[in-house]
């Protein structure tokens, strides 16, 4: 009996492992699908700027006509009324029982942290007066995780909303967010974003496998009681927290600005290391220094969730707060479900012998794959992308000129 509930305890924790490991190949970008809507009220309507990925137009659309993986500004050019149509027709705004008209503008190309983004101008008529609620539906059919980034530039006051198929939908002259709706916003992003953040869950893996364990003479030895192990978990999750915590805030607030290409590999690095630790250690007391020093440069990851959003000064506190917590508590949930699991296996030759060191070698083939792949721009991993589950695929560089408009 002792043995089989070894076995099926062994059997989760490697479903847990290889589950992160399967579905880790898509993570080849830091940030999920996003948009960035901004409007701003005038005589009859609003004024609308929509920033919207290339990689994600390219999934739905197929701008790259010739199949090259680069999209050109010519083959943008001559899907610009397909890209218009399909984005217009994925936004309403309703005053009362009435859809207000829209009058698209120029369309524009810009660079965010992630690559480029087609930039829709266009004009929302509201004749009628009443209440108005936007509608946003942009890649929901095609992509779950996609989240709308809404900016309202409105005479009292500046509001940002998260838009999501839980949250489609937003009153654009009812009162403004409370502090307190807005701070959640944020704090569910913050739990959504750390789970579609493979290479930061991968990091915690790494971080969190030996937890049960401590090393004697050479080896690993399981901890003789699950308070010890409680204990240097709860440190690795917090110090992993307050170092990504005090980047983002240098990275939102403009102090320290850095490539996001530079980021993201020295990210995949930052797991080849910390998988490394387990398989050499160096670092066996006190592993949450090592959470802190190697999770200072994911902060800057998680910066490119938020930055491009352009947060104004007076919800930017509750932003960074929010999601701050949110990474916290996504970060807990994980650390709830592996250490019972690793817990109860800890003496167990299975997983001093096979789970820590074949898990954490995994670990280090998949991260020096991205620490490649970001880069020197490649793909050596074919990305499989499921319609209706999975982040579209991250194309190579687009080929595009940024002029001032088509």
């Amino acid at each position: 009996m002792i043995i089989s509930r070894w076995m099926v305890a062994l059997t989760l924790l490697l479903t847990l492992i290889v589950l992160l490991m399967g579905l880790a190949p898509t993570a080849f970008a830091h940030k999920p699908s996003d948009s960035y809507l901004i409007l701003t009220p005038r005589d009859s309507g609003w004024d609308a700027r929509w920033d919207i990925a290339l990689r994600d137009l390219e999934y739905a659309l197929g701008l790259d006509s010739d199949g090259d993986g680069a999209i050109t500004w010519g083959e943008l050019r001559a899907h610009e009324t397909a890209v218009t149509n399909y984005a217009l027709e994925h936004l309403t705004l309703r005053t009362g029982d009435n859809d207000c008209a829209t009058r698209p503008g120029v369309m524009q190309v810009v660079s965010h942290s992630d690559g480029a983004y087609a930039v829709l101008t266009f004009a929302l008529d509201c004749p009628a007066v009443g209440p108005q609620t936007l509608n946003y539906r942009l890649f929901f059919n095609l992509d779950p995780s996609h989240r709308g980034l809404l900016r309202v530039n409105a005479p009292g006051g500046v509001e940002t909303i998260v838009l999501s198929p839980e949250q489609s939908q937003h009153r654009l002259n009812a009162a403004p967010a409370n502090s307190w709706r807005q701070f959640a916003s944020y704090w569910g992003e913050g739990v959504w974003h750390i789970g579609l953040g493979f290479d930061h869950l991968l990091f915690l893996l790494a971080l969190l496998l030996p937890a049960v364990l401590w090393r004697d003479q050479g080896c690993w030895r399981p901890v003789a009681a699950l308070r010890p192990a409680l204990l240097d978990t709860a440190a690795i999750v917090t110090a992993f927290t307050l170092a990504h915590a005090l980047t983002l805030t240098l990275a939102v607030l403009g102090i320290v600005n850095l490539p996001s290409r530079l980021v993201e590999s020295v990210i995949a690095l930052t797991v080849v290391l910390a998988a490394l630790n387990n398989l050499f250690p160096v670092v066996t007391a006190r592993r949450w220094a090592l959470a802190f020093g190697l999770g200072l440069i994911h902060g800057f990851g998680f910066a490119s969730a938020l930055r491009d959003l352009g947060l104004p000064t007076d919800a930017l506190a509750l932003a960074l707060v929010g999601f701050n917590l949110g990474v916290e508590t996504g970060q807990m949930i994980i650390a709830a479900i592996l250490l019972p699991l690793a817990f109860a296996l800890r003496q167990t030759w299975l997983y001093r012998r096979l789970a820590l060191p074949a898990g954490s070698a995994a670990v280090v083939l998949l991260a020096l794959v991205w620490c490649l792949e970001r880069s020197l721009n490649l793909s050596l991993i074919p990305t499989v992308v499921a319609a209706q589950v999975s982040t579209p695929p991250i194309l190579a560089a687009p080929v595009l000129p940024t002029p001032a408009a088509i």
